[in-house]
């Protein structure tokens, strides 16, 4: 684990001058300047990529997208397998809906991102995981499309591990892991999701069982936390409705078929459809500003030294709390501290000099 005295005071920085608007711009402006140099090509040679599924209830709030556009312009990183959602919120919760929202918005993102035809995306869960488990060995049980590529995915033969990305709830991860059980010692799951050690958090708490089932297995967890309030985690990664406005329009190329955005519209860029994203969503705080957590996720696999980490005995969650398990000889890997500065340059360095990401 990494340590610096930077580091660990940047979110108490960002927390403690939220009020102080003159001081939180400054920020902002260092963070807004610069020209915006054309794209790049992909790298040639063998540059390691890591290879990635990206599991995602795109049409939940606002950072799901802005995490998928971050991926997909980090090619000279990722090298994308494909992308999977689920429906982590359902009708009547928000805006986010039936899974066929969630496909469609994350269709939205790689239309503008110009990988939709090279880089499949399949649909997954709409229900839960105890819903689903006793029903996954029929031809088309709820999510099957999404589970039975993963599982595909991850069966095959690579040189290095495959990264599940999941930034929702954990249900398309639980489902692939009890129908074919062999892919856990191919796999990496980085999950965003949970407050621990305290409860709540709606990534989790959509589906406690689907992410109890996987603290209970031998598989690589990672969970990347969110901490609702807290300095400590991925809720402190957060950027102002005036940055987005200011930064992204334009940015990414320019497709010649525009998509109708979530709220209408028509988009041919994916800077532009993220200011409409900002424009259309509630901020808080003073200046107005949101959490880009599902960013952060996304980050420490990009750079693992934009936060700190430790291994944990897993716990379990039962009752409303977490039960921790000071012998489990399972161990799991816990995010926090994230490096805000590091992640919000990065991802405006990456919108500015995008190299779009290909299936390997």
């Amino acid at each position: 684990m990494k340590i610096t005295f930077f580091k660990r005071i940047q979110p108490l920085l960002r927390w403690s001058l939220l009020g102080k608007t003159t001081i939180f711009l400054s920020v902002t402006t260092l963070l807004s300047c610069g020209e915006t140099p054309e794209a790049v090509e992909a790298p040639e040679g063998p540059e390691f990529r890591h290879h990635v599924i990206f599991d995602t209830d795109a049409n939940n709030e606002i950072d799901d997208q802005h995490a998928l556009a971050y991926l997909l312009f980090s090619g000279d990183v990722f090298a994308v397998e494909g992308v999977t959602v689920n429906a982590t919120s359902g009708p009547g919760h928000g805006i986010s809906g039936h899974i066929d929202g969630q496909y469609d918005e994350a269709k939205r993102i790689m239309q503008l991102c110009t990988v939709f035809e090279n880089i499949p995306l399949f649909k997954g869960a709409n229900g839960s995981f105890e819903e689903i488990r006793d029903h996954i060995h029929e031809p088309e049980f709820d999510g099957y499309e999404a589970v039975d590529f993963i599982i595909e995915q991850a069966l095959k033969d690579r040189d290095q591990e495959l990264i599940l990305l999941p930034v929702g709830k954990l249900t398309n991860i639980a489902l692939a892991l009890k129908k074919e059980p062999a892919i856990a010692e191919n796999i990496r799951i980085v999950w965003l999701g949970s407050n621990y050690p305290k409860p709540g958090e709606h990534n989790q708490d959509y589906d406690i069982p689907s992410m109890n089932y996987i603290l209970d297995l031998d598989v690589p967890f990672e969970m990347v936390t969110v901490r609702y309030g807290e300095p400590s985690g991925t809720t402190a990664v957060r950027v102002t409705q005036a940055q987005i406005l200011h930064r992204m329009p334009g940015k990414g190329p320019r497709i010649s078929d525009p998509i109708t955005g979530r709220h209408g519209g028509q988009f041919d860029t994916w800077g532009d459809y993220s200011v409409n994203l900002f424009e259309m969503y509630q901020m808080g705080g003073d200046p107005p500003s949101r959490p880009l957590f599902d960013q952060a996720a996304v980050a420490i696999v990009k750079n693992p030294d934009w936060a700190e980490s430790y291994e944990h005995p897993a716990p379990i969650f039962i009752d409303g709390q977490w039960v921790e398990r000071p012998d489990n000889p399972r161990k799991i890997t816990i995010w926090e501290w994230f490096d805000i500065y590091g992640i919000i340059y990065d991802f405006f360095r990456t919108m500015d000099n995008y190299v779009i990401a290909e299936k390997p």
